[in-house]
């Protein structure tokens, strides 16, 4: 029996990163070499290998089976985005059978069988599929809802392998063709599909490979995003393949379950660039213990990407704490900001230099939105630069009358270039109010510019007015989580609209079981609230597991909102719903 071995970091092809027109020519290039795709299991242990080369033999083989079933070019084939070798082989070998690969959320909430079908059902009606494929577990699922879709034919990797090898020409695909649609984070009941097509991503990918992150051929990642989410595609699948680098991959649910294989798995094969969302280091710092750490060596990791979310740098910063004793240099640390209908990323701090924040004076930037630089470190608020954009990518900050606005005043964060998509999947409304004539995209987010550098504040449709106040949800949170008990991500507000005027809500994951000790919580978060912020807040304490996230992990304030709503219609309290049926695991 043959021993399975990873792909190695180093390459016998010289390095080329992003210099194709299309992913089917960065995957031929790839091929000719000796690096590819490693994928662990829950202990760590590999569980399989798949070379660029095999990668390659195997999506045409598969790209001929599907053609054999007659589908037109440009018809959409979902693709349950498992991190396993399958979901790669099948995305690859869409291009060469000229389909349009959907990766779609494999995320199953604890207690949330029916919500996934619900959800995967929107999915396939949303994308238009004709064709579907997931896993021998998943697949039960999918039939299910796909029942009354239309589906011309769906089934197992394995049943996929059965078909007939038809003799028939492959459909390379041009720079112009649809690479791929990537679902967006957020409202589940009107997914919008992102049309990215091979021109797009591959002017993205070149630019984080030779800009962003400056990849060499001694470079190797390690990720355990999954493939659903567009850092887990572009930033850990497509573009190391587009740079010829090997990956290393757990699967998301494993390293929620165990984060400290996160570390073990850089350590053990001196991985150099890892991403992920604040959460994910959040998880290192809450649940690694300090007698864990003296396994770890962390001296390879020379790009500790964060993204995704609003970035949190105490977080980051107690993760560098702890994990500096194996050789984690906080130096590491590179802010990026990036969404689906940019591909992935629009700007990359520097290289190096670790962390970089922007303290201002917290008042009149509430007041008139001014980011002015502080000097009362008690009366500062702090956001961390997300660095600049990518060449050949314009960004401008535009106030609600569509005006530029100067640097270090706040607006809405608008961006024009060669990454951004074609438009949302069969709706030209939603494309037409974020998307102009001239190119430009309205990314719904807040931001200023700090000499040339982006600076995140939130997202408009997260923002809370109150009395004409400019109220950041994320302050409230952050609040909550000095109340014993209260963990990151334990939080979520957001306001309502009440007889009157907006009602700040306060949702917290609650540990305190004993009634008298969660009153006082609430009774003294709510004080201290109104002492911050001058404002009211109703503060609802709901269990453990059972506040909303996104695909990616993040909190998701709209469907929390939703759902809060929800409940006061149906006159039920808080916590008699079962929450735990889209909580927060991530597969």
């Amino acid at each position: 029996m043959k021993t399975m071995k990873e792909t190695p970091t180093a390459n016998t092809i010289p390095q080329k990163r992003g210099v194709f027109g299309t992913l089917i020519q960065a995957l031929e290039y790839a091929a000719t070499g000796d690096t590819g795709l490693n994928f662990y299991s829950r202990g760590c242990q590999l569980d399989s290998v798949l070379t660029y080369a095999d990668l390659q033999k195997d999506a045409v083989i598969m790209a001929r089976k599907l053609l054999g079933l007659g589908l037109s070019p440009g018809t959409r084939f979902a693709l349950c985005a498992e991190t396993d070798p399958d979901f790669v082989r099948f995305f690859f070998a869409c291009h060469y059978a000229g389909l349009v690969p959907v990766p779609l959320s494999t995320a199953i909430h604890m207690g949330g069988k029916d919500a996934f079908i619900k959800r995967l059902r929107g999915y396939l009606a949303a994308s238009g599929a004709t064709a579907a494929m997931a896993s021998e577990n998943l697949y039960p699922l999918l039939k299910e809802a796909a029942s009354g879709i239309g589906l011309v034919y769906s089934g197992t990797p394995a049943a996929f392998d059965l078909l007939p090898v038809a003799d028939l020409p492959l459909r390379a695909p041009s720079p112009n063709d649809i690479a791929y649609v990537q679902f967006t984070s957020g409202s589940t009941r009107f997914p919008r599909g992102v049309i990215v097509t091979h021109r797009a991503v591959m002017a993205n990918i070149a630019g984080i490979t030779q800009h962003g992150l400056n990849v060499g051929p001694e470079d190797r990642c390690v990720s355990w995003l999954p493939f659903y989410h567009d850092m887990g595609l572009v930033g850990f699948l497509l573009s190391p393949m587009a740079a010829q680098l090997t990956v290393d991959y757990l699967k998301t649910q494993n390293f929620i379950m165990r984060p400290g294989l996160w570390p073990a798995l850089i350590t053990r094969n001196k991985g150099t660039i890892s991403y992920a969302p604040v959460f994910g280091y959040a998880l290192c710092v809450q649940r690694l213990k300090a007698s864990e750490c003296p396994s770890f060596d962390l001296t390879s990791w020379r790009v500790a990407g964060v993204g995704a979310e609003m970035i949190r740098p105490d977080i980051l910063h107690r993760f560098a704490d702890k994990f500096s004793s194996c050789g984690f240099k906080r130096e590491s640390f590179v802010a990026s900001y990036g969404m689906a209908e940019c591909a992935l990323a629009v700007s990359f701090a520097p290289l190096g230099q670790g962390l970089e924040t922007d303290r201002i004076e917290n008042e009149i930037f509430m007041e008139r939105g001014l980011a002015l630089s502080s000097r009362n470190g008690t009366r500062a608020k702090e956001f961390v630069l997300c660095g600049f954009p990518l060449p050949g990518h314009e960004i401008e900050i535009r106030d609600e009358w569509g005006r530029a606005v100067p640097e270090r005043t706040c607006g809405i964060l608008h961006v024009r270039g060669p990454s951004i998509m074609s438009g949302y999947l069969d709706n030209l409304d939603e494309t037409s109010n974020v998307l102009d004539r001239n190119g430009w995209l309205n990314t719904g987010d807040i931001a200023y510019m700090a000499d040339g550098q982006i600076v995140v504040t939130g997202r408009k449709k997260d923002l809370i007015i109150v009395n004409g106040r400019n109220i950041w949800p994320q302050d409230l949170e952050l609040l909550a989580e000095d109340i014993p008990g209260v963990h990151p991500q334990d939080a979520v507000a957001f306001s309502v609209s009440g007889t009157l005027g907006e009602e700040v809500i306060l949702l917290v994951q609650c540990r305190i079981l004993e009634e008298q000790k969660q009153a006082a919580s609430i009774k003294e978060l709510t004080s201290r609230i109104y002492e911050e912020f001058g404002i009211y807040c109703t503060v609802e304490c709901v269990p453990p597991h059972s506040l909303p996230k996104t695909s990616s992990g993040k909190l998701s304030r709209s469907r929390a909102r939703e759902r809060y709503l929800r409940n006061l219609r149906d006159k039920r309290s808080l916590t008699e719903v079962t929450y735990s049926q889209e909580s927060c695991l991530v597969t």
